[in-house]
């Protein structure tokens, strides 16, 4: 999917907005969808929210499939190995320098992602004791940092170039982490005031990196190319939270 929006908004400032709201659209479902299916539950049962998904998930199959996109396909990829075509992707990322470098910023990215999705709970909960809520408010600190970053980068991104931002918000990361630490040092009351602009900055972070990867990922690549590098970076991105 991520593949085709480069051949769908071919000129560059409106494939950055696209990326922008892209974003947008997963944080705001990360934050509402908990919210929703809480609030659906207090009318229907859960077996009936279950199928209600499947009607849903099933409905947006046949949506995609039922789009027309203009075909991008190599002549010569008929004659390619099952090998050839399954490792395309990784060998053409990991043979373009800009790529190997966003395959570095994956990690940034993961270190912090990993610190907030599997942490957030136990620092909130278990090491300072505070209520569910809390935990919420904290996550919701995060996903308003990355979409506050993915509404303003469209302008910065018409303004600087891509490795700067990244390359900068990445450094954020790694500082943010950093300064977690020396908190956490510091005692258990220094926590909280300091977790929550910690995470919002996070956010900030982590969507300054993510957001523009699609427009490197369309500078590295041939049209007919385009599927099997986003595939290798969904793949390698993935393996670096591991």
């Amino acid at each position: 999917f991520q593949a085709t929006i480069p051949d769908v908004l071919p000129e560059e400032r409106d494939y950055t907005r696209a990326l922008s709201l892209s974003r947008l659209a997963y944080d705001l479902e990360n934050l509402l969808s908990p919210t929703l299916a809480a609030a659906l539950l207090t009318l229907i049962s859960f077996n009936e929210l279950f199928a209600g998904t499947v009607v849903g998930f099933l409905c947006s199959a046949a949506l995609v499939v039922s789009v027309r996109l203009p075909s991008t396909a190599a002549k010569d990829e008929a004659d390619q190995s099952f090998y050839e075509k399954t490792t395309k992707g990784i060998r053409i990322y990991l043979a373009t320098p800009r790529l190997r470098g966003l395959l570095a910023l994956n990690l940034a990215v993961a270190a912090a992602g990993a610190m907030v999705i599997v942490n957030t709970v136990v620092l909130v909960r278990a090491v300072l004791g505070r209520p569910d809520n809390d935990v919420a408010i904290a996550l919701a600190c995060f996903g308003g940092g990355s979409m506050l970053a993915a509404l303003l980068l469209p302008q910065a991104l018409d303004r600087l170039p891509d490795r700067a931002v990244m390359i900068s918000a990445a450094g954020l990361l790694t500082v943010l982490l950093l300064i977690l630490i020396v908190v956490l040092r510091a005692g258990h009351d220094r926590v909280w005031p300091a977790l929550l602009p910690l995470w919002t900055l996070m956010g900030i972070g982590y969507s300054a990196v993510q957001t523009p990867t699609g427009r490197l990922l369309r500078r590295s690549a041939q049209p007919s190319d385009r599927p099997a590098v986003f595939a290798a970076q969904f793949a390698l991105s993935h393996a670096c939270w591991l």
